[in-house]
């Protein structure tokens, strides 16, 4: 049996045991805790390693800054392409009238700290001790250090080869890990879907059922249209064959919602699946790991549109493109961990003047909006991912229609 279908699997028998277990699942919240922290481990020596090599193994520096500025530019489109389909579903669904919010105080109260503004995030990106940020799991900054890495071993022609043999060695070493890890999954996925599931029950869609599925619908018209859309005018490919290929990852950051912990599924299923070269894989996906928020995007721009309108506060033109800039720009540096996106909403909400206090109304479906907007994220990763091995000549078009499905704990990255 595939991994995917072992991983989905997991996730229904934890819906079902949550469900009727109720609050007493919990129990089972250490298991799935146990799996997350594994991923966690892997997540930094395997980003660093595969942006390092990744960049490295482009040796040309004109085809490095060709293909770093279209991977750049997309990402950022397609983010601010997402902000406004949420905004525009947002006004034409209305989630945030007639919709009560009592109940939520209580998870409003562990909603707390200060947000940096944009020009400290932006500074925060590059690291001052590159290895306080491996320490302290600062993504964005080991990327930002791994890319000048990569870039200083492209110009010292021959002297580089003992480093990048080991990054090379470490990277490897890191999928092979990951392979291990990755046979637990089905388990580690079962604990959080029946922790959720008993802790927060079906009653708390009902109040926000419209948000809910304001942010559904929203999400589904950039997965299946926007994303549609590039993959057949910007790369003349059949779309079908992508998401087929895409399944395995797509099930997995549904149950764990963590770009970063979906991303070495994420550049299996490009390499082996969609015919992406390793070289662009290795460094288009780690990267969109954690600038490419799409899913987070539209989370952002509808849940101000919900707040402002629960509060009865009319956002002006210049709102809506100050949520949309501050939304864009807070993606770059955004953690690819479950809940990162929520709490940079409260940045987006500060910009606008929006009360801060009502985080508290959606507090509680976060981890259920998280979960379909880390679909979202990880998908437009791999579509821009395709774009690129496209253009520049490096994607097998053959194995892309005709992808050979291969588990990823029997296959080698």
């Amino acid at each position: 049996m595939k991994l995917w279908m072992k991983i989905l699997i997991g996730m229904f028998l934890g819906l079902l045991v949550g469900s009727f277990f109720g609050p007493k699942a919990e129990y089972l919240k250490p298991l799935g805790q146990v799996f997350l922290n594994l991923i966690s481990m892997l997540i930094i020596p395997l980003i660093f390693s595969s942006m390092a090599v990744g960049i490295t193994s482009i040796r040309d520096t004109r085809k490095l800054g060709r293909v770093g500025a279209k991977t750049l530019g997309l990402y950022l489109s397609t983010t601010a392409i997402a902000i406004c389909i949420g905004l525009v579903f947002a006004y034409l669904l209305k989630p945030g009238y007639n919709v009560g919010f009592s109940s939520f105080k209580q998870a409003g109260q562990q909603v707390h700290g200060e947000v940096a503004g944009i020009s400290e995030l932006l500074l925060n990106i590059i690291p001052s001790n590159p290895f306080e940020s491996f320490a302290s799991g600062n993504i964005m900054q080991v990327i930002v250090f791994a890319v000048f890495l990569g870039l200083a071993i492209q110009f010292t022609h021959k002297k580089f080869e003992p480093l990048l043999n080991f990054l090379e060695s470490v990277s490897e070493v890191m999928y092979s890990l990951t392979n291990i890890v990755m046979k637990f999954a089905p388990i580690g996925v079962f604990a959080i879907m029946a922790s959720v599931a008993g802790t927060f029950g079906l009653s708390v869609l009902i109040p926000l059922a419209k948000l809910l599925g304001t942010i559904f619908i929203a999400s589904f018209v950039q997965f299946f249209v926007l994303f549609t859309v590039i993959l057949v005018f910007m790369c003349r490919l059949n779309p079908v064959h992508f998401f087929k290929g895409m399944i395995e990852a797509i099930v997995f950051a549904f149950s764990t919602s963590s770009s970063s912990a979906t991303v070495p599924v994420t550049i299996h299923c490009a390499m082996h699946n969609l015919g992406v070269s390793k070289s662009i894989a290795r460094f288009v996906i780690p990267l969109g790991s954690t600038i490419n928020m799409n899913g987070t995007a539209i989370f952002q721009g509808i849940a101000s549109v919900f707040i402002a309108q629960m509060y009865g506060i009319d956002l002006s033109l210049q709102s809506l493109i100050i949520i949309v800039v501050t939304a864009t720009l807070s993606a770059i540096g955004t953690a690819g961990i479950p809940g990162a996106g929520f709490l940079i909403l409260s940045m987006v909400l500060k910009s606008v003047g929006l009360p801060l206090e009502g985080l508290a109304l959606i507090f509680a479906i976060d981890r259920l909006r998280d979960m379909v907007g880390t679909v979202v994220n990880i998908v437009g990763d791999a579509v821009v991912a395709v774009y690129i091995a496209k253009s520049e000549g490096e994607l097998d078009v053959e194995q892309y229609q005709n992808p050979q499905i291969l588990a990823l704990e029997n296959s080698e990255l």
